[in-house]
């Protein structure tokens, strides 16, 4: 898993305090950052659409399908009909959540996460080597990916404005959340964090 940051809109925090002072302005280059914190804590979301952010996003097709459900957002995805395969994520073992279905306990003895760890290499080199075989007998790569699992590697680029990316933090960041794709949504918090700094604040991260 990596996230990172491809591009932001130059003066972001600043360009959304001058739009959202649109109906003032007299004022409108006061680049006050209360304003946006009272932008926030009042729900005035619409200014925050205007400012955006470009994220690199490698991990699972697994995790990316999660991912892709974020419809408010542009994305552009590695595509194996037109490019090879080459690598696979490897990921821990976790215990069902008999209470909650959405939900996974990491709480695994070491033999069984041996074992799961062993099992998806095993796998994975199977995958691989039909993979590679298919496409030496002139089967096109969109149908030889049908080999693939879903640990296989990929890598999107996902553009979002303010507002979608505060909504998917709150959704993702959450416990309710698939721990691998937290993890991506954490980490793509803490660039939003650098980026976006006044903002962060006032959403409390």
């Amino acid at each position: 898993m990596q996230v990172t940051l491809i591009t932001v809109i130059p003066k972001a925090e600043e360009t959304i305090m001058y739009i959202a002072r649109v109906s003032n302005p007299a004022n409108q280059n006061s680049g006050n950052p209360g304003l946006l914190r009272y932008c926030i804590k009042h729900g005035h979301w619409s200014v925050f659409e205007h400012g955006h952010m470009t994220l690199e996003i490698v991990t699972s097709r697994a995790i990316a399908a999660q991912i892709l459900r974020h419809r408010s957002f542009t994305f552009q995805e590695y595509s194996q009909r037109y490019a090879e395969a080459a690598a696979f994520e490897t990921y821990e073992a976790r215990r069902q959540d008999m209470k909650n279905r959405q939900n996974s306990i990491d709480d695994m003895p070491f033999e069984i996460q041996q074992w799961f760890r062993n099992a998806q290499e095993e796998v994975n080199t199977l995958a691989e080597e039909l993979y590679k075989d298919a496409l030496n007998k002139g089967i096109a790569k969109e149908q030889a990916r049908f080999l693939l699992p879903l640990s296989t590697q990929t890598k999107l680029y996902m553009t979002g404005n303010v507002r979608s990316w505060l909504h998917y933090f709150d959704l993702r960041c959450s416990e309710s959340t698939q721990k691998e794709h937290r993890d991506i949504a954490n980490a793509a918090r803490a660039i939003f964090k650098e980026q976006f700094p006044i903002i962060a604040e006032a959403k409390g991260y």
